[in-house]
């Protein structure tokens, strides 16, 4: 895709200004799978107008008047492949999630056939034993021949009658519990079939879901470069388009002398900001331990378990919060979602609070859009190929980029109602195997981490 920066070259700071950490990797990611910005941006990349074309323009109007023309062009050029790459990226995280929403869902309802072949199975195996019980039983209660017994024993005339009673009622429990063991069998085994037919389908749907995925990721990453050539390219010409239309004569060290400064400032904001985060969420975090030693009544025996109660502090396992205020809706199906799958769990935290990164990881999807309704989305993969993932992020809340490396607890975005959303809320996923989804309040239990 960006083959096309030959003029590049004669700016040897032009990599300091691409704001993506994740930009390398972005573009390996995204090279012969951009088939929009391909051939036809190269060639017009290729008529960029340089530093060079500006110096030569500078005394002749008629040369200035076309060196202007074309940086014109290719500011519209840039900012139409930069909207064009945003709407495919867009168009594919909806084909992305909704492929995944079928998978999930049929993922559940492959599990919940399961589990209820498995009960079915268990009522059988019951039924079965209930009926060797009771057929031991009944052979003590009436063997034998009943004229003889009662000619030799007619001491013991009305036990003997009385055990053949027992034996008829036990004869018909027996009967009773052998018909509803053949029905839970076959119960069990329609279930596992229906089971086997879910399971067949769901690898259909995952291969779908992963293909999709896969696509989503690319467009994303390719979207994420073209707004950064595009952003960045627009600083230059509009320094050349002042240079050609202003009093005061502007060279390619001003620009340069920016692009520097610019650098400077931004890596000085990151680092304001990442201080400000970090003492945020040690604050956030205090507050919390606070409160739940409060509502504990204090007692240091519960210290160990402060996590997993809703404190939010991070666990000797490497997981933290992902985000601070009350849980709004459940994972899986609810009042909230009807007849939809919800495929993780909300958080009600407040619009433009900090999301964390809920453990060490890298990103491996950064979108804005919609993205099937959970709008601005983050996934993040970690240690054993788990992967957590954030949604409904505000507007120009990302704050990283495909390939980056976060540590847990990392500010990496910012609470919005981007997408199918009616208020400020994260919605949180955890994925134990990077694919199925998992109810994010009893993994990160688990991990002695409390949300909510």
């Amino acid at each position: 895709m960006h083959a096309r920066r030959g003029t590049a070259a004669k700016l040897t700071l032009r990599s300091l200004t691409f704001r993506l950490i994740g930009f390398t990797a972005a573009l390996s990611l995204v090279v012969g799978v951009s088939v929009v910005a391909g051939n036809s941006q190269a060639a017009f990349a290729d008529d960029y107008p340089t530093w060079s074309d500006v110096t030569e323009a500078r005394n002749n109007e008629a040369a200035t008047q076309e060196v202007v023309n074309r940086i014109k062009a290719a500011l519209i050029e840039l900012e139409s492949q930069a909207a064009a790459a945003q709407k495919d990226a867009e168009d594919k995280g909806n084909v992305w999630q909704e492929a995944d929403t079928k998978y999930q869902a049929k993922s559940a309802q492959t599990d919940t056939l399961q589990d209820q072949a498995d009960e079915a199975d268990t009522e059988a195996e019951e039924a079965e034993k209930r009926i060797g019980e009771l057929a031991s039983r009944l052979v003590r209660a009436g063997g034998g021949d009943v004229t003889t017994n009662l000619l030799a024993n007619s001491q013991d005339a009305d036990a003997l009658l009385y055990n053949l009673g027992m034996s008829s009622k036990i004869s018909q429990q027996t009967s009773a519990l052998f018909d509803r063991a053949v029905q839970a069998r076959n119960t069990a085994q329609s279930l596992s079939d229906a089971a086997e037919v879910a399971r067949a389908e769901l690898e259909v749907l995952k291969i779908a879901a992963e293909k999709a995925f896969e696509e989503a990721q690319a467009a994303a990453a390719a979207a994420e470069v073209a707004v950064a050539e595009q952003q960045e390219r627009k600083i230059e010409f509009d320094a050349q388009l002042a240079a050609l239309t202003s009093e005061r004569v502007t060279t390619e060290a001003d620009y340069q002398a920016g692009v520097k400064k610019r650098e400077e400032e931004r890596i000085a904001a990151e680092k304001a900001a990442a201080a400000k985060a970090a003492a945020q969420a040690k604050a956030d975090r205090a507050a919390a331990a606070a409160a739940a030693a409060s509502s504990s009544g204090g007692s240091s025996s519960g210290s160990s378990g402060g996590s997993s109660s809703g404190s939010g502090s991070s666990s000797s396992n490497g997981w933290t919060k992902p985000a601070y205020g009350y849980i709004t809706s459940v994972y899986g199906y609810s009042s909230n979602y009807g007849s939809s799958f919800h495929k993780g769990t909300d958080i009600g935290a407040g619009c433009y609070a900090n999301i964390y990164a809920a453990s060490s990881g890298k990103v491996v999807y950064a979108g804005y859009g919609w993205n099937g309704g959970y709008g601005n989305y983050i996934i993040l993969e970690h240690a054993g190929g788990v992967r957590t993932a954030y949604g409904h992020i505000a507007p120009g809340g990302i704050k990283v980029s495909y390939g980056q490396s976060v540590s847990a607890g990392a500010k990496i975005a910012e609470v919005g109602t981007t997408g199918n959303s009616t208020g400020c809320h994260l919605h949180f996923e955890v994925r134990p195997n990077g694919w199925d989804t998992t109810n994010p309040v009893s993994f990160m239990s688990g991990k002695g981490v409390g949300l909510g």
